[in-house]
């Protein structure tokens, strides 16, 4: 005979927990309502092939740098830089991967390897880093100070570099990152952004780095007890952001077939926000990766189809803000519970 005890612990185990599934599959399910809501506004011209490809591509930019940003925040950090960074690896690697013919002058001889641009852009991300993740390890400065003054100097140092001016004459080969298709189908960004989503999964979940940044996040003082070394992990949270963002601006500068000083211009909103909306929070010591890319749709859907409804630019502005706001909101809802 089964006790009352057991019965009503089988009867609770069995119970569908609404609350879990909501927590894990809300965002989820708000995409898709906006998905439906956006195709029957804009007469399906939401859902031809073209424009889907179109968000996805122009989502690979910022998602690229959601990913990184999911790290930065587990850690109870933020970087404000990533749109400067953008900026400054994009002329940088753009002046690199000229053709001879539109004047190199690093290179006016020839046309240098593919190679070239493609590592400068992935180093000046990492400087970048690498200077953040100094100033905050090294001489305490709080994330929010450290790369807010990054974002003015970061823009000042693009701008400077290519005299104010985009520089064109990119090699095809260069600007095929950002604007190729594999097979005629896949865009390129796309499939650098699976691959990086997947790596940066198994980077967070699967070894010690990320044992580590959840540590942090969840309680610094625990973690250096265990022997956790803190000022380290948050260094190279900080280069890998960095390493992501410039990445992110060589894929930006071959979409346009040129590097601007202007690129990734109040980028790091999208960032943070995708991040947020995804499930990161800023509390620290949560965070996934697959819900940074899942944010990344959501603000991609949102940008198109706020485009698509003729919305005013300003207003689209108005929009995110008040987004920002509420995600902010029920972050700070689910840690009070």
């Amino acid at each position: 005979m089964t006790t009352p005890n057991i019965a009503t612990a089988t009867k609770a185990a069995s119970a569908f927990d609404w609350r879990a599934f909501v927590k894990n599959y809300f965002i989820i399910g708000i995409l898709l309502l906006f998905v439906v809501f956006l195709s029957i506004a804009t007469r399906f011209k939401f859902l031809q092939v073209t424009n889907l490809l179109n968000i996805v591509t122009q989502v690979s930019g910022f998602g690229l740098i959601a990913l990184g940003m999911v790290f930065v925040l587990i850690i109870k950090g933020i970087d404000l830089s990533v749109g400067a960074t953008v900026a400054l690896a994009a002329v940088i690697s753009v002046s690199l991967g000229q053709t001879a013919t539109a004047g190199n002058k690093f290179f006016p001889d020839f046309t240098p390897p593919i190679v070239v641009p493609i590592l400068a852009a992935i180093v000046v991300g990492l400087i970048c880093g690498a200077i953040n993740g100094t100033i905050v390890t090294v001489f305490r400065i709080a994330p929010f100070i450290a790369t807010l003054g990054a974002m003015t100097y970061l823009r000042g140092g693009a701008l400077i570099y290519s005299d104010g001016k985009p520089i064109s004459g990119m090699d095809p080969a260069l600007a095929f990152i950002g604007g190729g298709k594999l097979f005629g189908v896949l865009p390129i960004p796309v499939i650098i952004l699976t691959v990086a989503a997947v790596g940066m999964h198994i980077l967070l979940t699967k070894t010690r780095f990320g044992l580590h940044v959840f540590a942090i996040g969840g309680n610094d003082q625990a973690a250096r007890v265990s022997g956790i070394n803190i000022r380290k992990v948050t260094f190279w949270v900080f280069v890998l952001i960095g390493a992501l963002a410039g990445l992110a601006g060589l894929i930006l500068a071959g979409r346009i077939e040129s590097g601007n000083p202007q690129l990734g211009y109040q980028m790091e909103m999208d960032v943070i926000t995708a991040a947020v909306i995804g499930g990161t929070s800023f509390n620290g010591g949560v965070g996934t990766i697959w819900g940074a890319v899942i944010g990344s749709l959501f603000i991609g859907v949102l940008n198109n189809g706020m485009d698509l409804l003729n919305i005013s630019p300003f207003m689209q502005l108005v929009v995110k803000g008040v987004i920002i706001i509420i995600a902010i909101i029920i972050d700070e809802r689910k840690n009070r519970a």
